[in-house]
């Protein structure tokens, strides 16, 4: 029920959700970019990788601020790309945690999972938002 508060209160004002999404991924951007790379032995994901997630992190924060800022009349085409844009870094990150699986601590899994779940109750929301039907 109280998901469904929070979609309903979002279809009101879809324009929060870019604001939403834009914070969460200045946190990424940061949390990937500045925590994990200096405590990189304790979360155990290469550098190169980090520096690969932290950059998309940051391009998808100034997108969807972006969209916060200037909030087209035709919002949806707009939320509906970062939602897959979103859903295709969850896939990529999925991917990165299999294969380096074996060189992760226990930190960078407990990290990344987290960050796995908050993306894809992100990426369902912003799905219901925008494909929510005018009279709903």
């Amino acid at each position: 029920m109280m998901v469904q508060n929070i979609i309903n209160i979002l279809k009101a004002n879809p324009r929060k959700l870019f604001l939403i999404d834009g914070f969460g991924a200045v946190s990424s951007a940061f949390l990937l970019g500045v925590i994990l790379m200096q405590f990189e032995n304790h979360f155990g994901m290469p550098l190169e990788k980090l520096y690969f997630l932290a950059a998309v992190a940051g391009v998808f924060a100034i997108y969807s601020l972006s969209c916060y800022v200037r909030f087209p009349t035709n919002w949806r085409p707009f939320l509906k790309l970062i939602a897959i844009l979103n859903l295709i870094y969850s896939v990529v990150t999925l991917g990165l945690v299999i294969y380096l699986y074996e060189e992760l601590m226990i930190l960078g899994l407990i990290y990344f999972l987290l960050e796995l779940v908050v993306l894809i109750v992100l990426v369902s929301i912003e799905l219901k938002v925008a494909f929510v039907r005018i009279n709903d």
